[in-house]
Parts: structure tokens; sequence; C-alpha cells
């Protein structure tokens, strides 16, 4: 989490933030926050199967990730969600509060055209009971650089 605010601050983001009970799904999420549910972000990790490599994709919280889609995106033949365990191990995070910058993991992000649907966003912030709300506009800045593409479905 603080990384998440201190690059915020280092970004001058203008972001709010939420305290709440444990969530552990995008529905239970957008009911703590008070917002729609399109408007939550989605940070799943995925990995490269054959080359251990571990991806960041982004989408909007109503959308499924089309794994056909980002294996052709991300020139991989299978992509797969991590394991809790890797989950854990790669993000120091629990799964669901995962937040979406993967550079402060360390991994490349995708981030899903879904997602800029909306003027602001929401996401865990590495705790499952804290989230932040910022301008998708600023997600874009954070992520850079950026692969926005389309690879998730309703």
């Amino acid at each position: 989490m603080k990384k998440v605010l201190e690059l915020f601050e280092k970004n001058n983001v203008n972001y709010s933030l939420y305290n709440h009970e444990p969530v552990y799904t995008s529905d239970q999420a957008s009911r703590v926050r008070g917002v729609e549910l399109k408007t939550g972000v989605k940070a799943l990790l995925v990995r490269k199967a054959k080359e251990r490599q571990f991806i960041l994709a982004d989408i909007a919280a109503d959308r499924k990730l089309d794994f056909k889609k980002l294996e052709m995106i991300a020139g991989t033949k299978k992509l797969q969600f991590a394991t809790r365990e890797e989950v854990i191990k790669v993000t120091n995070c629990e799964p669901g509060s995962v937040h979406p910058i993967g550079k402060l993991f360390g991994i490349d992000t995708y981030l899903d055209k879904s997602v800029l649907e909306n003027e602001f966003v929401n996401f865990n912030i590495g705790m499952l009971t804290r989230s932040a709300r910022i301008s998708s506009k600023d997600l874009v800045k954070l992520l850079l650089p950026l692969k926005a593409l389309e690879f998730s479905r309703l």
C-alpha cells in the first residue's frame, strides 16, 4: 500500500481512500465502496505457462478475461491464472487485493480498454480492507509505458 500511495504523491495523482471490511470479490468491493461494478479494476496476475513469466492484466470489474485475445497480444501460446501462492510471492498481496500497477511488482501491465470507459476507477491497494479511487487518466499516466488493448469480454 505504501508504494502505491508514494507513487500517487510523486505523480500528483488526486485520490480518495476507502477503509472497509475485507473484500474478496469485485461484487463485494463495489458494494462496500458504494460504486458501480464497472468502475472497479480487476488486476489479474497471469503467467506464461512455458516461460513462467508473469504479467498483470487489468480489466473492468464487470468483465472477464479473454485468454485467447491476451495470448495473441502477449505473444504466447498459453496463459493461465497464477496460483494463490504465486500471487503472494510475486505481489506480496493476498489474492483480491492486488493493485493494477504492475511496475511496482517488476512485471508488465496490460490494460484493457474497458477500464478507460470510466472517468474514475476504484481498486484495492494491496490490502483487502483498503481501496483507492483515481481518475482513469491518472491510472494511464501511472502505467506508462502502456499496453492498452482489448482482451476482455462481458
